[in-house]
């Protein structure tokens, strides 16, 4: 089976599979059953996951609320990724248990800064002239 096509997209099975761990770390996040300070003081979103085409690995894109105290919630992740990878396995059935690595999303930082600039006076008199 081909994980990506000649185009350089991923496998349907690799998006679904994606999805899935992403619904089921929301759902473990929202139900609050990491016993983690951190984690339950927090509301955590989990923005995407992208999975190694071989599905061994996962990448676990978050951000908190508001993206309070980033930094901090990464690291509780971290510390309890052991849990988290065993929840995902359990619950998705693969034959293989992702490994499982986070990250903060900094696309909705991007955005901001997109959209801060196209609003900018110079943008706006770039268009007014055209």
């Amino acid at each position: 089976m081909v994980q990506k096509s000649e185009t350089g997209e991923k496998s349907v099975r690799t998006l679904r599979v994606g999805e899935q761990v992403r619904h089921i770390l929301s759902e473990i996040f929202a139900r609050g059953d990491v016993h983690d300070d951190v984690l339950t003081s927090h509301m955590v979103s989990v923005t995407e996951v992208r999975m190694s085409p071989d599905l061994r690995h996962a990448t676990v894109f978050v951000k908190p609320l508001l993206g309070k105290d980033e930094a901090v919630v990464i690291k509780a992740l971290r510390t309890n990724t052991a849990y988290l990878q065993r929840e995902v396995a359990t619950r998705v059935k693969m034959k293989y248990a992702a490994k499982l690595k986070f990250l903060a999303d900094e696309s909705f930082d991007e955005g901001t800064h997109i959209d801060t600039i196209l609003r900018s006076e110079q943008v706006a008199r770039d268009l007014d002239g055209a």
